[in-house]
C-alpha cells in the first residue's frame, strides 16, 4: 500500500484515517501525542489525546473538544484502528498506533525510555513503520540515570540553604518542572513553584501523580526563602520576579545542559542535564 502517513503544510496526516497527528495548523480532527505547545495547538475541530493527558490538554489549551483514549484501547476511524501507547515523556504523552490493510504504523512523539515516577513508562510497539521524533538523536546525548541527577541537585540546594542562599532551578512549566519536583528531598526545606506551574501540579495531582509539599513565594517568609529552592520555568529569568529571592543561586534542568555553549548562553551557576 502507498505510505500511511504523510506530510502536508498542516502536519502529519494519516491517509486512509483522514486525521493529523500533532498537526501545526488548525484542521478538523488532530489526535495530540502530548500537551506541550510544539505539539498541541489551539484551533482543531476535535481533539484525541490519551486519558491521563485530557486534563492538561484542557489546562493549556482552555475549552475544547477532546476524546480521551486509554492506553491500548482500540478504535476504528474510517477503516483505521487507532491506539495509544506510552511515550514516558510527560503526563498523557502517546505513541500513536495505526493499523490498516495489514500494515502498522506508529508516531513517537517525544518519548523517553527510562522511567520516571511522573508519567506511564515508556511502552515498545511493533509495526512495520516507525516515526521517531530525534530532538536529542546525535551520538553525543548519553544520559545518566535519572537518580544521578537528582542527587546533584539536592547536593547543590543543600550546599546553598547551608550558607543561606535560596536555590531557583530553571525547567519547562509542564513535564521537566515535576520531574524536578519527583526528585527533590523536602527535608532540606521549603519547595517554592512559579505560579506558571502550580496549576500544572494540581493536575498532576489529581492524575495519582506523587509530588512533594509545595508553596507559592507569598508564603514563605524572606528568613524561609534563604532555604528554599524554587521551580520556576525560563521565562521568570531575569524578570523583576526575580528580586524577591536576593543573592540566589540559579541552575537551569535541560537535555540541552549536555552542551557547553547552551549553559555557557544561560548563564546559570548550574547546568544539570535531565
Amino acid at each position: 500500500m502507498a505510505d500511511m502517513v504523510v506530510v502536508r503544510k498542516e502536519g502529519l496526516y494519516c491517509v486512509p484515517g483522514q486525521f493529523y497527528i500533532d498537526p501545526w495548523r488548525p484542521v478538523e480532527r488532530a489526535v495530540i501525542t502530548h500537551a506541550h505547545g510544539d505539539h498541541a495547538r489551539y484551533g482543531h475541530g476535535r481533539y484525541l489525546t490519551a486519558a491521563p493527558g485530557v486534563h492538561v490538554l484542557r489546562s493549556r489549551l482552555g475549552e475544547i473538544t477532546v476524546d480521551g483514549l486509554e492506553y491500548g484501547e482500540r478504535i476504528v476511524h474510517n477503516g483505521v484502528t487507532i491506539s495509544l501507547h506510552p511515550a514516558g515523556h510527560v503526563l498523557g504523552s502517546a505513541q500513536v498506533r495505526m493499523e490498516c490493510g495489514g500494515e502498522v504504523w506508529v508516531a513517537s512523539g517525544d518519548y523517553k525510555v527510562e522511567p520516571d515516577k511522573t508519567c506511564a513508562p515508556f511502552e515498545p510497539v511493533r509495526c512495520h513503520t516507525f516515526i521517531t521524533e530525534s530532538t536529542f538523536g546525535l551520538p553525543i546525548y548519553r544520559w545518566e540515570p535519572e537518580q544521578s541527577i537528582f542527587d546533584d541537585i539536592n547536593r547543590w540546594w543543600r550546599k546553598n540553604a547551608e550558607e543561606g542562599r535560596c536555590s531557583v532551578i530553571f525547567g519547562y512549566s509542564f513535564g521537566k518542572a515535576q520531574r524536578i519536583l519527583s526528585g527533590l528531598d523536602p527535608a532540606i526545606g521549603p519547595i517554592v513553584c512559579h505560579g506558571a506551574v502550580e496549576p500544572l501540579n494540581r493536575v498532576y495531582r489529581e492524575g495519582g501523580i506523587a509530588l512533594p509539599p509545595t508553596l507559592m513565594v507569598s508564603d514563605v517568609s524572606k528568613t524561609d526563602l534563604k532555604r528554599a529552592i524554587v521551580v520556576a520555568p525560563p521565562s521568570a529569568s531575569g524578570s523583576p520576579w526575580m528580586k524577591r529571592f536576593g543573592d540566589y543561586s540559579d541552575a537551569f534542568a535541560s537535555g540541552w545542559m549536555m552542551l557547553r555553549g547552551t549553559r555557557r548562553r544561560r548563564g546559570v551557576d548550574r547546568g544539570f542535564v535531565l
